[in-house]
C-alpha cells in the first residue's frame, strides 16, 4: 500500500515521503480500513516536529480519516466488512495513521459513518469534533448557559459553536477578521467580537449585563488567562484544549479564588473509555438531529501530503485540510 510517512523529525519537505509498504492483517480486536480520505490536524505537524517521541521506526501521520472496513480481526462483532466508517486516534502512540491507503486500528477507534455524510465529512469528525464535545459537555448540560468560544473560525472552535447552540447555549465568540466573523456566524454564533478592534472584556461584560459567561472554550491558555479571569462569572469554568507557547505564569490567584473559577485541561486522545463513549454517543445524536457545517479549506492528493502539512502549519486557512486517498480501480 501507499503511505506518507517519516522516520525522523523535521520540516515536511525534509522528512515526509510517499512509499510503498506492506499491507498488514488485523490482529485480534482490530479492524483494517480502506481509507478514502484523511484529515490533517495541527497535532500531525506538531508530532512531525517532535512534540512526542517516535515509538516505532516510522510514523504514518493522521489521526482522523474515513473509508470502508476491508478486513476484521478475531473477536470484532460491532462492525462488518464493507461498512462505511470514520476513524479517530489512529496515530496516537501508534505508527499506522490515516495518511495511507489503509490503516490498522483497534475496534474502538472506528465509528459508523451515516449514509447522509460524505467521506470528506467523515474525515472531519475525529479529533476536532470530539475535542469540542468534550470541552463543552464534560460537566453536563449547557441549556441556558452563555459560552465564550475563543477564535470562532478555528476548526475545533467552529464545532464548539455549533455544538453549544445545539446544546441550548448562547454563544459569544472572538475572531480577528471579517472573513472569520462570517465563518463564526455561519456556525451559529449569537455574538462575534473582533479582538483586533474591540475590547473583549468590555464587550463580553456588556453583552452579559456584567454577569460574565458560564464557560470558556480556550485555544491559548497563557495568552488569555487574565481576560478569562475577568469575564467568567463566579463558579465559571475555563476549558483549555491547546496553547501556542508555554504560558508564562504566575496565575492571577486572587482573581481566580474570589470567583471560585475552575480551569480544566483536555486532551481528547487520552480521555477515559467512559468519557469517550459519552463523546461518541453525543456526536452521533448531534449528527442525527442537525445538519453540521463542515468547512473544507483545501483538498490534496495523498502524493501532495507535504503541501497539506505546510498549509496546516502556516495557519493560513479557515477549515479542514483533507487528503484524498487514491486507489487503483
Amino acid at each position: 500500500m501507499l503511505a506518507g510517512l517519516y522516520s525522523k523529525f523535521g520540516p515536511a519537505k525534509e522528512v515526509l515521503n510517499i512509499v510503498e509498504t506492506d499491507l498488514l492483517k488485523p490482529s485480534k480486536g482490530q479492524i483494517r480500513v480502506k481509507l478514502l480520505t484523511s484529515g490533517v490536524n495541527p497535532s500531525d505537524y506538531k508530532m512531525r516536529l517532535g512534540s512526542r517521541p517516535l515509538t516505532h521506526p516510522f510514523q504514518i501521520p493522521g489521526s482522523d480519516g474515513a473509508g470502508l472496513i476491508d478486513a476484521i480481526g478475531e473477536g470484532v462483532s460491532k462492525h462488518k466488512i464493507g461498512e462505511r466508517v470514520w476513524v479517530f486516534n489512529a496515530a496516537y502512540h501508534r505508527p499506522f495513521g490515516t495518511s495511507a491507503q489503509y490503516t490498522i486500528v483497534d475496534d474502538w477507534m472506528v465509528e459508523s459513518l451515516p449514509n447522509t455524510m460524505s467521506f470528506e465529512q467523515g474525515a472531519c469528525l475525529g479529533i476536532p469534533v470530539m475535542t469540542a464535545y468534550q470541552c463543552l459537555f464534560a460537566d453536563g448540560s449547557l441549556l441556558g448557559q452563555t459560552i465564550y468560544v475563543v477564535g470562532g473560525a478555528g476548526v475545533v472552535a467552529n464545532y464548539a459553536i455549533q455544538l453549544a447552540k445545539w446544546g441550548g447555549a448562547t454563544v459569544i465568540t472572538s475572531v480577528s477578521s471579517e472573513e472569520k466573523a462570517r465563518a463564526a456566524l455561519l456556525a451559529g454564533a449569537d455574538e462575534v467580537i473582533n479582538y483586533k478592534t474591540q475590547d473583549v472584556v468590555q464587550e463580553i461584560l456588556r453583552l452579559t449585563k456584567q454577569k460574565g459567561v458560564d464557560r470558556v472554550i480556550e485555544v491559548d491558555f497563557g495568552k488569555n488567562l487574565n481576560t478569562n479571569t475577568q469575564i467568567l462569572r463566579p463558579g465559571g469554568i475555563c476549558v483549555m484544549y491547546a496553547y501556542t507557547t508555554q504560558p508564562d505564569l504566575p496565575l492571577p490567584i486572587m482573581g481566580l479564588m474570589v470567583k471560585n473559577i475552575t480551569y480544566k485541561f483536555t486532551l481528547v486522545y487520552s480521555i477515559s473509555e467512559v468519557e469517550r463513549q459519552k463523546v461518541l454517543s453525543g456526536i452521533s445524536q448531534w449528527l442525527s438531529e442537525t445538519t453540521p457545517v463542515f468547512n473544507i479549506a483545501a483538498r490534496f492528493d495523498l502524493h501532495d501530503i507535504i503541501k497539506a502539512h505546510e498549509l496546516v502549519e502556516s495557519g493560513n486557512k479557515i477549515g479542514h485540510v483533507i487528503l484524498n486517498i487514491p486507489h487503483q480501480t
